[in-house]
């Protein structure tokens, strides 16, 4: 299985509260995010891990040329419209991938919990797209996913109904059918990471979720604290 950040992000209010370097540089405990991701990936056997960066983070690209990891990071420095875009090109520069785990670096998780969620799916090999979902409502527009009592999802939806138990934790493990979908979704003009998820399932592919006690998003400098508190509960 392949690894992968999406970390191509702005950043701006994180900007705008005076955090001055790429989001993806934010320190939880004194390690920035994505450091934090690379090695819970090498903890979960990565080879390499493939990271994308927009063009106006040069901080962040000598941070990952430069930082001491213990395996390979591949780099594609671009520009994209959107995180679904961001994603599509990981797909159509990697067309052997045959499954991948995918995160945004402002995903804050507990690592017991991230291990139990890639061992449920290496455990499924006949679902296409499994999803991390949560309880716990923290982002900003988040994306409510509505399942069945056995957790396959039935609907993918942007306001809460009473189906509505979870929401998106941006945590995606794939298999070859639902990257496929990604890159037929951008070609239709689909410029939207939910609106390839509701793709998945009118394509009838087999959409199942996995619940994470808690994921903490970080989009202000206020959401760093809740994450630090949460992750030394792990430790505790």
């Amino acid at each position: 299985m392949e690894f992968a950040i999406i970390a191509a992000g702005e950043g701006s209010r994180l900007r705008k509260e005076g955090f001055n370097l790429p989001k993806p540089m934010l320190p939880l405990h004194g390690v920035p995010l994505i450091e934090r991701l690379i090695r819970l990936f090498a903890q979960e056997g990565a080879k390499k891990v493939h990271v994308i960066i927009n063009k106006q983070s040069p901080e962040l690209k000598l941070f990952l040329q430069n930082t001491a990891f213990e395996l390979p990071i591949l780099l594609i420095e671009e520009d994209t419209p959107s995180s679904l875009h961001s994603f599509a090109l990981l797909v159509k520069n990697n067309p052997d991938w045959e499954s991948c785990c995918l995160t945004t670096t402002d995903t804050v998780f507990k690592p017991h919990e991230f291990h139990e969620y890639l061992t449920a799916f290496r455990s499924k090999a006949d679902v296409d797209a499994f999803m991390a979902v949560t309880p716990f409502v923290d982002d900003e527009s988040p994306l409510y996913v509505n399942t069945d009592q056995d957790l396959k999802v039935e609907a993918f939806v942007d306001q809460s109904t009473p189906a509505s138990s979870f929401v998106s934790g941006g945590i995606y493990c794939f298999r070859k059918a639902a990257m496929n979908c990604a890159l037929e979704s951008v070609e239709t003009g689909n410029s939207r990471m939910r609106n390839f998820q509701r793709a998945l399932l009118k394509k009838d592919l087999r959409v199942e979720a996995f619940v994470f006690e808690k994921v903490v998003d970080i989009d202000h400098l206020k959401d760093r604290i809740v994450a630090e508190q949460f992750l030394s509960e792990e430790v505790s």
